[in-house]
């Protein structure tokens, strides 16, 4: 009886010894992990210049060697607000971008003693740009978007010296630039019925705010994402005495596709009814009433707005029909 209690006692101390050095490697590998996925204060935070006004040469020094990018730069928009500054030199220049460039200079050309932007990561790119963004109305939730997690740069997208659209200094036109990434999103735009981005009337920018945001998307919205849609169409954002209670719960994107459809007004199916009957049918638990057992669903009676006309809502009607 004795030997089998030390056994036990020993079994026991075996798995409870197995045991804490699981814990022990676990906790070591959310560590490890922890601290590869915490940015660090270099990645987060933007570039500050150095304030000696004797660390730099001045963009007519800059001039004798680089020619062709001090005329590109001159012809830019950053050339007309470098020279509006009153701040330092660290502001203003080729050296307000590349940094101080007198030991540049001083040893001959060194591209070591200076930024070069090519090789440079992204981020590295990017944290020099916001220095002077990082708090524009625009880019001041760069730091929390989609793109600087993605190591998606400024230059990606924008270019001092070879801008193809003034506005913005933009590599190239604005939804080309969006679609080489986001190639799932551009057939829809080639749809019959569509937002016309592709035509130049509308930009993915009325919509997105490609620098940063706190909806889903990047939605340039703060309220709601459905406020972007009632920019355009204010006539369905109501209040309205009677809603439809999807506009409040899931909003346009329940009923529309937004970048295009094969249907008209963009909507997600091709018959109305079938849109209809995702929410209004005798499902167990929804707070939708439906379909009554007096309506005719044949082919003349389908469309549902043939009826319920303010399907957006109402100020005069409890079931969105005709006033």
């Amino acid at each position: 009886m004795r030997h089998r209690r030390i056994v036990f006692m020993c079994g026991m101390l075996f798995v409870a010894v197995c045991f804490s050095a699981t814990l022990s490697l676990f906790a070591k590998e959310r560590g490890d992990q922890a601290d590869k996925s915490k940015p660090t204060a270099n990645q987060n935070q933007s570039y500050a210049p150095p304030e000696d006004p004797a660390l730099y040469a001045g963009t007519e020094t800059c001039e004798t060697c680089h020619e062709d990018k001090a005329k590109s730069y001159e012809e830019s928009r950053h050339f007309a607000t470098a020279l509006s500054s009153k701040r330092g030199p660290e502001w203003q220049g080729c050296e307000g971008c590349h940094g101080p460039g007198k030991a540049h200079v001083e040893g001959g050309g060194d591209k070591t003693k200076i930024f070069a932007f090519h090789g440079a990561t992204a981020r590295e790119m990017s944290q020099r740009f916001l220095a002077c963004h990082a708090f524009g109305e625009e880019q001041a939730n760069f730091l929390r978007s989609s793109h600087w997690k993605n190591d998606v740069g400024c230059l990606d997208c924008h270019s001092v010296h070879k801008a193809t659209i003034e506005k913005a200094m933009l590599k190239a036109p604005q939804a080309a630039l969006c679609f080489q990434c986001h190639l799932s999103v551009k057939p829809d735009f080639s749809r019959p019925f569509h937002h016309r981005v592709n035509e130049g009337l509308v930009s993915c920018s009325d919509c997105h705010n490609p620098h940063g945001g706190f909806d889903a998307r990047q939605i340039r919205s703060s309220a709601g994402r459905d406020a972007v849609c009632f920019k355009c169409h204010p006539s369905k954002a109501g209040p309205f005495a009677v809603e439809h209670a999807v506009m409040r719960t899931e909003g346009c994107t329940a009923c529309h596709s937004p970048h295009g459809s094969p249907n008209p007004r963009l909507l997600k199916r091709s018959q109305v009814n079938l849109l209809c009957l995702e929410c209004h049918t005798a499902t167990a638990g929804s707070a939708a009433p439906a379909l009554p057992s007096f309506h005719n669903q044949a082919q003349k009676y389908q469309a549902c707005t043939l009826c319920h006309v303010a399907i957006h809502g109402s100020n005069s009607n409890s079931f969105l029909m005709r006033p």
